[in-house]
């Protein structure tokens, strides 16, 4: 008699899965041949000879229905325990309510096997499903005592990359799961992610150590087969200029195949037959383990223009840009851009002129306002002077350090000359310093708002720095008390800043090497010397996956004095809050600013025209704080 025919995970699906609401955009029964580059990850699981399934994927491809599609077919087809592990013990119960739950409920068969969370003689809950024959326990990344206990016959790793290297100090959060399978000769285990960054990367790791296979379509035109990638897509755009800002219109997007150079549009790729094709077959052989690698150029609901215009619009911003090349083009982010050296940003020093005199020109042409960052330290006050013009291109301007204590009258007498000189361009316009942000951090906290709030005039403000993902680089300013040597003084305005974001704007600006649109413009002056570019450069982002945050700002051996790094980022947040109309200033320098208007300070604070009208008012809106003094 022959025995009867096991069942796929795919099979499964196709008969019993149904898309929940909460979940999916294509809600109703689950058809495989939507998108068949899952077919073969899925039917993996079911394989005897498959232990160990690694499935490295973008966005928007159906990642964690795959995982879903597996965890309802061993509690229907096959069940007994299973472990599921997310990054964070919140990610768990985030997926068990926004995924699990939809999926149980929503799926008639499963609605059987698992009681009601709400029901009196439940043992479920929401990190703990139970059915008969089994278990699904759901956890974070961290939770030792979860991951080295009660044996398990499947683990699946959800997000590898985000988990914590270590649960607690227990060690390897995927070795202390995987090793509670060990009484079981028909385990499995699954583990799934966006990639990251190269190098830092525990699903790449993983992937390495599989069958390594790709997804490959066939060209329509020479019918050889190649993974879809960036490099060969191409694509048509028109870019729109609305005031500073560039947007993009994508008009046309299309395939060239690199074997025979055909040209195929995205419906024919997608419609086009393609398969999963392995580098390292021996792999599944020798240690039952399979490992998939895919893009979301295949997806059904990731259209190629969409793709595109992200790439766009993160160009110049390499944090975006890691988001576009992990969760669209399926890409471990490496990051190329970086500068050899601080060497070679010194050989991009420039002249910026002669007067008539001899005398070095203070301001380029391009630049159209200023603003100062001043750092301080306990014997000193840096200080530097900024100039911007459209589209994010910067002028270094002037640097000093004026010695003594930022609680001392001279220190600040020097810096108000530099406050209130006015840099001049050759033909003799010029241009005052329209905002300056001043670090209250130290030990000098409450004489720097002092002096701040004697000088609001000149638009100074304390400033305090933040760091961690999402913290915005301005906000609004806020009242701060000042109390010295126990005396209340009174108030002054304090901007908060997002210094990460600042430091991420400064390395990305440094690696545009031609000027226009986001350049860094730097005098050949014996100021902008070696050091002050080994300050500079003195940080780099560095992942560390343990973290809440991963990304972290650290200093680079060697380059302990950072102040030229602080000084440009208070410089650059304080023209992000002052947001200037640059096309109204520009049209003043060029003369045709109206009649006995001031040059100077109406080249600096701009004119009201309709066309600037949203700008002005929040300008304005700001302005109402000042006043109040």
């Amino acid at each position: 008699m022959r025995p009867p025919e096991i069942m796929t995970v795919s099979g499964w699906a196709d008969k019993r899965r149904r898309l929940s609401s909460e979940t999916s955009a294509e809600v109703g029964v689950w058809r495989t041949s939507r998108t068949p580059y899952l077919k073969e990850p899925m039917d993996a699981f079911t394989d005897p000879k498959v232990r160990h399934i690694v499935i490295v994927a973008s966005s928007q491809v159906g990642k964690s229905e795959t995982i879903n599609n597996m965890i309802g077919y061993i509690i229907e087809q096959d069940p007994s325990s299973i472990l599921f592990v997310q990054p964070t013990t919140l990610d768990a119960k985030e997926y068990s309510k926004l995924r699990i739950a939809p999926m149980i409920r929503d799926c008639p068969t499963l609605k059987k096997r698992v009681a009601d969370a709400k029901s009196r003689d439940s043992n479920n809950t929401i990190l703990q499903k139970a059915y008969p024959g089994g278990i699904l326990t759901m956890c974070g990344s961290t939770e030792a005592h979860a991951l080295a206990s009660k044996p398990i016959r499947y683990v699946f790793g959800d997000e590898r990359d985000r988990w914590a290297t270590s649960a607690g100090d227990e060690g390897d959060p995927w070795l202390l799961a995987t090793a509670r399978q060990i009484t079981f000769y028909n385990a499995k285990s699954v583990e799934v992610s966006t990639p990251t960054v190269k190098g830092a990367s525990a699903i790449e790791k993983a992937y390495l150590k599989g069958t390594r296979e790709r997804y490959k379509s066939r060209c329509p035109h020479c019918g050889g087969y190649h993974e879809i990638v960036f490099e060969d897509i191409r694509f048509d755009y028109n870019e729109i200029l609305t005031g500073d800002d560039v947007t993009y219109e994508i008009t046309s997007v299309f395939y060239i195949c690199p074997e025979c150079g055909g040209v195929s549009t995205e419906a024919a790729m997608k419609r086009a037959p393609a398969r999963w094709e392995p580098e390292n077959p021996d792999a599944y052989r020798l240690h039952g383990t399979r490992s998939f690698w895919l893009s979301s150029w295949v997806s059904p609901w990731a259209p190629w223009s969409k793709t595109i215009q992200m790439f766009l619009d993160a160009r110049g911003d390499a944090r975006k840009m890691q988001v576009v090349y992990n969760t669209r083009f399926g890409k471990l982010w490496e990051d190329r851009g970086n500068l050899a050296d601080e060497g070679s940003v010194l050989a991009r020093r420039e002249d910026y002129g002669k007067n008539d005199d001899g005398s070095d020109v203070e301001l380029p042409e391009g630049v159209l306002c200023l603003t100062m960052g001043v750092d301080t330290q306990d014997d000193r006050l840096e200080y530097e002077v900024v100039g911007y013009g459209h589209f994010g291109e910067s002028w270094k301007i002037r640097r000093g350090i004026l010695m003594g204590r930022p609680d001392a009258d001279a220190v600040w007498e020097a810096l108000d000359e530099v406050l209130t000189h006015v840099y001049r361009f050759k033909n003799g316009k010029g241009l005052r310093i329209t905002r300056t942000f001043v670090d209250e951090g130290g030990h000098f906290t409450q004489e720097v708002r002092q002096r701040c709030r004697e000088r609001l005039k000149y638009k100074v403000f304390a400033i305090k720095g933040r760091g961690g993902d999402g913290v915005p680089y301005t906000s609004t300013p806020k009242k701060v008390n000042i109390v010295v040597d126990g005396r209340y003084i009174g108030q002054c305005w304090q901007y908060e800043i997002g210094v990460d974001a600042g430091k991420q704007r400064i390395m990305d600006n440094l690696r545009v090497e031609s000027p226009g649109p986001n350049y860094m413009h730097i005098p050949a002056r014996d100021e902008y010397d070696k050091r002050y570019f080994n300050g500079l450069m003195s940080e780099r982002l560095v992942y560390k996956p343990e973290r809440k945050n991963p990304w972290v700002w650290d200093k680079i051996p060697g380059h302990e004095r950072n102040e030229p790094l602080d000084m440009t980022n208070y410089a650059n947040a304080a023209f992000v809050s002052r947001a200037p109309d640059l096309d109204a200033i520009e049209q003043k320098l060029r003369g045709t600013r109206p009649k006995n208007a001031d040059p100077v300070a109406t080249a600096a604070t701009g004119p009201k025209s309709s066309a600037a009208e949203p700008r002005k008012k929040r300008a304005s809106g700001m302005e109402k704080f000042y006043d109040e003094w």
